[in-house]
């Protein structure tokens, strides 16, 4: 890698090499005061695609002209119209086509598949993951461990990192699952924290939980669209994911599930509904559920097609770029972003404290930084100049420089901004 500079000059050389830089023109930013603002929230939720208005409005008036015969007749006919997101989706997270279904949204996609995957047996009823994970991550394992007639205060075990630490390494929490060893159920953990941003090694969890004989699942609402993933070559048993984040889908919009081949077509307990039935059978209105031999068995209702085709639009993007392309600059522009933090941090006495691991392996484009001695009033500060950042309680400025929009003028521009608040 070659020497970061801290100029508008050295920024500027490095948007006009990018490969990438025409993305940036597909989107909507917000503005203020005329200028587009300095967007660094995709973590949170990415910018809105120039193309979902018109992707939206396709199907409105596909409904307009054809009501309910645009199920079949439709330009991208609604009877079929997730079919069309499992290609792209499938490249995205490293899988095969049948192993991955869009439906729904994250948590309700997580109680599905806990379902299917928390069987607690015996003594084997103890769900692992991470301190702190997303606080609907928790309320999720908690009550299914409730559900099952657990107590989650006793079942439910997190692994915290070591005294002085802010992340997990990976020794303690193989450690911790070796220690659990026969009571253990199953591993759940995101695959990039919301908090500190730490990306974890998911082959290696997963291939550490299957030696105890539990089972691995992952939350990838920060991983997807964010890291390039081996869902499948892993041997992952399932995830979920929302694509409202780094998938710019739009709020709330419409989740993804993956579950891994060895476990399709094996009788998993599911709760079922008409839209995972044999769609070949699907309106003979069979009393009997016969499930799809795919992941789309896990569908219980029609497809939100709404919000699938602005997932439709976004999907496009992401397969036009190229994760491989994506994740390349996302490094390099992440590693520009922590030295213009690094460089501030200097100039006013280490008052900033990156907690995300420096190593690029262990992250994705997200830095969180604590402001020692400030709080929330730095936050606040730079916000008031145009920076949209993120802030989580109780001390972490939370900042992701996206590669599909963002650019090194933007990081550059942000430095800027963050040494003056600072001074």
């Amino acid at each position: 890698m070659s020497t970061f500079e801290n100029t508008l000059s050295f920024a500027r050389t490095q948007d006009a090499s990018d490969p990438l830089r025409a993305f940036r023109d597909e989107f909507l930013f917000p503005q203020l005061n005329g200028e587009a603002v300095i967007y660094f929230t995709g973590n949170s939720l990415g910018l809105q695609p120039k193309g979902a208005a018109a992707a939206i409005r396709q199907e409105l008036d596909d409904w307009a002209a054809l009501g309910v015969e645009g199920h079949l007749r439709g330009k991208h006919p609604w009877y079929s119209y997730h079919e069309e997101l499992t290609g792209p989706t499938a490249r995205l997270v490293g899988a095969k086509e049948e192993e991955v279904v869009v439906m729904n949204q994250l948590t309700s996609n997580l109680h599905f598949l806990l379902v299917s995957f928390y069987r607690p047996d015996g003594k084997r009823r103890v769900i692992l993951t991470e301190q702190r994970p997303f606080p609907s991550d928790t309320y999720a394992l908690a009550s299914q461990i409730s559900f099952h007639g657990g107590v989650p205060d006793r079942d439910l075990v997190e692994v915290a990192p070591r005294e002085g630490e802010h992340t997990l390494r990976t020794e303690d929490i193989i450690g911790r699952i070796n220690d659990v060893g026969e009571e253990l159920a199953l591993v759940c953990f995101g695959g990039v924290n919301f908090y500190t941003g730490q990306a974890f090694e998911m082959e290696a969890i997963a291939k550490a939980a299957h030696a105890v004989g539990a089972v691995a699942g992952f939350d990838l609402a920060h991983a997807a669209g964010n890291l390039q993933l081996r869902l499948h070559d892993w041997n992952i048993d399932f995830a979920a994911w929302c694509t409202y984040k780094y998938l710019n889908s739009g709020p709330g919009s419409v989740a993804g599930a993956f579950i891994h081949e060895r476990h399709l077509g094996k009788g998993l307990p599911l709760f079922a509904g008409w839209w995972g039935h044999d769609k070949h059978e699907r309106f003979k209105m069979e009393r009997t559920f016969k499930p799809m031999p795919t992941a789309e068995a896990w569908q219980v209702s029609n497809a939100p097609v709404l919000s699938m085709a602005v997932h439709r639009t976004a999907l496009e993007q992401f397969d036009r770029a190229g994760m491989d392309n994506l994740r390349a600059k996302s490094e390099r522009l992440t590693g520009y972003l922590a030295f213009v933090i690094g460089e501030a941090a200097k100039a006013t006495g280490g008052q900033l404290e990156i907690i995300t691991p420096s190593n690029p392996a262990q992250r994705g484009c997200q830095l969180s930084i604590v402001a020692h001695g400030r709080g929330k009033d730095l936050f606040h500060a730079i916000c008031s100049h145009g920076v949209f950042a993120d802030w989580r309680e109780p001390n972490v400025i939370r900042i992701a420089p996206v590669p599909l929009y963002n650019t090194f003028e933007d990081v550059y521009r942000f430095g800027a901004i963050l040494n003056s608040c600072l001074q």
